[in-house]
């Protein structure tokens, strides 16, 4: 990465229009997150986004991903989440489908044929997941014994979940606009938005538990005395530590690839000589992203839900309780770390997560047309042979880098209970976390990329400097 070039680019008028529209787009997109849904009162349903929110994980992940619409009961509250359900759906469907298979192979048309489908299913998305969200804060704020919002009349429905499908549809097209400058992609863009946004609020607790002094001051060697709190500068320091050897593993670990050397056999046509060149290969260590425990998280909070479903029917009912109890995220309210139940989540979690990430990387690296591709080529592997040697090469490759990056994934997906857990036997409390690990691979893994981006884009602006 050269910042030395990136820098230089920012003399060019191009360059500079390009990233001034895609910052005031971002600050569009913030304001929009403080834009309430016009169903009853904000602060009554506030109330019950935050129970909501501490229940289940999903909501959590939500809320993260939305940049605090769900907390703020915006407009965005759906946020991207349909978007990109269809953009998974479309991507299951083109590998099962052999003609959406064939269509999305032909091209640049074929592609833009895929990705109108796939906005096209992401309104009628947006307007389940409307009315879902909708049902489920106005069940909450009856069963808090709350009659501010109960009951909403058709006209309200109609609306608020409008209202909800267009703040959808207006981040997809904001997405979209962000990922025409050319230096970055839209979609990912907001949601790196939307996780660092949480930053700030975490900053400020941080800060407020580091100056209160109620517990004494930091003494330095016995000769100077710091109005910070002793024990939470230990732990902040300690956190910034770990969080910087986080990072730098985080990097590591999603740029690494395998390199596989591909051969091309020499043909001659005539007069003319083609081929006899190698090439690369790189299949990265954790192919499938961060999809795995988008996967994880959703498949958890079904137990849960079905559980207050059940809950409120029969409120004495065990099964209910038990579901809530095993499948309900820990956070700092419920997590004591004390007792076998507080365990049975997170395990589940990172079994998940292992087991999505070989089923998502078998979907998105076909071994078998891979090998075809290379062999109509003529291309091979030294050492093996072409067509279905080359095809159980592969396979066996992905499944040894599934072996360390399935695992090296479901860390760091764990790494807010191991925080937890770790405060709970120093402190005695869980620290509670507002960013997970998903959130951290997320913000790494479009950082990284945004910058390449940049990067290219400032090589072309700069290109005549170099002559």
């Amino acid at each position: 990465m050269n910042f030395k070039t990136i820098f230089k680019s920012l003399k060019n008028k191009d360059m500079r229009k390009r990233i001034l529209a895609v910052v005031g787009i971002l600050v569009a997109y913030r304001i929009l997150a403080h834009i309430p849904v016009p169903l009853g009162d904000a602060a009554t349903f506030k109330s019950a986004i935050d129970n909501l929110i501490q229940s289940t994980d999903f909501g959590g992940f939500i809320n993260l991903i939305s940049g605090g619409g769900l907390t703020n009961f915006s407009i965005i509250l759906v946020g991207l989440s349909p978007y990109i359900t269809s953009s998974i759906v479309m991507q299951l469907l083109t590998k099962a489908i052999p003609q959406l298979e064939e269509l999305n192979n032909d091209g640049e048309v074929g592609r833009r044929k895929i990705s109108q489908w796939t906005r096209i299913i992401t309104v009628p998305l947006a307007i389940l997941q409307s009315i879902a969200y909708i049902f489920i804060l106005n069940q909450e704020v009856i069963a808090a014994n709350t009659s501010a919002a109960a009951d909403p009349t058709f006209g309200q429905w109609a609306l608020s979940v409008t209202c909800m499908v267009a703040g959808s549809m207006l981040l997809m097209w904001l997405g979209e606009l962000i990922t025409e400058k050319g230096i970055g992609n839209g979609i990912s863009m907001i949601i790196f938005c939307s996780i660092v946004s949480s930053f700030p609020r975490t900053l400020a607790n941080l800060g407020q538990s580091l100056f209160d002094t109620s517990q004494g001051t930091l003494s330095l060697f016995g000769w100077l005395e710091l109005p910070v709190n002793p024990t939470m500068f230990t732990i902040i320091a300690c956190f910034g530590i770990g969080l910087i050897i986080v990072l730098y593993l985080l990097v590591k670990i999603n740029e690494a690839q395998r390199i596989i050397t591909i051969n091309y056999a020499k043909r001659v046509h005539g007069n003319s000589a083609y081929g006899g060149i190698k090439s690369i290969m790189p299949i990265k260590l954790i192919a499938a992203g961060v999809v795995p425990v988008i996967f994880a998280v959703a498949f958890l909070s079904v137990p849960s839900f079905i559980g207050q479903l059940i809950q409120r029917g029969d409120p004495n009912s065990e099964i209910a309780k038990n579901l809530i109890t095993w499948f309900s995220a820990p956070n700092a309210n419920n997590f004591t770390g004390l007792t076998w139940e507080s365990y049975i989540y997170p395990a589940l979690y990172f079994i998940l997560v292992v087991m999505f990430t070989y089923f998502y990387t078998s979907i998105v690296f076909n071994a078998q047309e891979i090998a075809e591709n290379l062999q109509k080529q003529g291309g091979f592997i030294e050492g093996v042979r072409p067509g279905k040697q080359t095809e159980i090469h592969f396979k066996k490759t992905v499944n040894r880098l599934n072996l360390f990056g399935a695992f090296a994934l479901g860390l760091i997906a764990m790494l807010p209970y191991i925080v937890d857990y770790i405060t709970i036997v120093t402190l005695g409390y869980p620290l509670g976390l507002s960013i997970s690990g998903t959130g951290l691979l997320i913000v790494v893994t479009v950082a990284l990329e945004n910058l390449r981006q940049i990067n290219s884009r400032a090589l072309m602006v700069t290109y005549d400097d170099y002559q």
